[in-house]
């Protein structure tokens, strides 16, 4: 009797290992800050590709441009592949019709990227001068809370729109690679900033879940 005592005491003077679900917690975290590292490290890799954009936007442009034709490209192939699947349908005609539609275009856009460009930039100053007069005119028709605000993006759509169309079709050589570095850079930052602030978090989330250094875990002991 008083040796099953003794084994039981020793059984419970031993330290305990860590429970299965803190492990799996610590498991999870890893996997997170994995994840959020390569967030991370994609958001880099935008924010430099758009640093070098915006330093080459001749070359931005064009990539844009060959990016678009292809995308239109694959689009259309993945279009006609539905269409087929759902051949004996209604969709059939219509499904076709349009992935022939983004075919054309994607041909044509990679073959002749410059006058797509200048066709796209044209589109986007039409756009910017549209977009500002309505804002414009609405802002002094309406006069809301935000009434100055209303007035300084209307202006600044009519100015963009009236100096992209004044130096067209040279603009069209760096417009489009100048937004389209820009939406990379921004995207990247954005990126970046979930990446490196979400991988902190899960540090101190971690720190705040891990006892002090010098203190040691309580252990269960039974009475003798």
């Amino acid at each position: 009797m008083a040796r099953s005592d003794h084994h039981d005491h020793d059984r419970h003077d031993r330290p305990h290992a860590a429970d299965p679900p803190t492990q799996e917690a610590a498991g999870e975290r890893r996997k997170l800050r994995r994840g959020l590292g390569a967030i991370a490290v994609l958001g880099g890799l935008l924010v430099l590709a758009g640093v070098v954009g915006l330093a080459y936007t001749a070359f931005a442009t064009l990539t844009s441009m060959l990016l678009f034709g292809w995308l239109l490209l694959i689009g259309g192939l993945v279009g006609l592949l539905h269409a087929v699947q759902a051949r004996g349908t209604n969709y059939f005609w219509l499904g076709c019709v349009v992935a022939a539609l983004d075919l054309a275009a994607g041909v044509v856009v990679i073959r002749h990227p410059e006058g797509t460009a200048e066709a796209l930039t044209m589109f986007a100053a039409l756009l910017f001068l549209t977009g500002g007069v309505f804002r414009l005119v609405g802002g002094l028709v309406v006069r809301g809370p935000q009434f100055g605000w209303t007035l300084v993006q209307g202006a600044f759509g009519i100015l963009l729109g009236v100096l992209v169309l004044g130096n067209w079709p040279d603009s069209s050589r760096y417009v489009l690679g100048c937004f389209f570095s820009l939406a990379l850079l921004f995207d990247g930052l954005g990126l970046l900033a979930t990446g490196l602030g979400g991988r902190r978090i899960v540090s101190l989330v971690q720190q705040a879940e891990e006892p002090p250094k010098g203190e040691q875990p309580v252990q269960d002991r039974s009475q003798t």
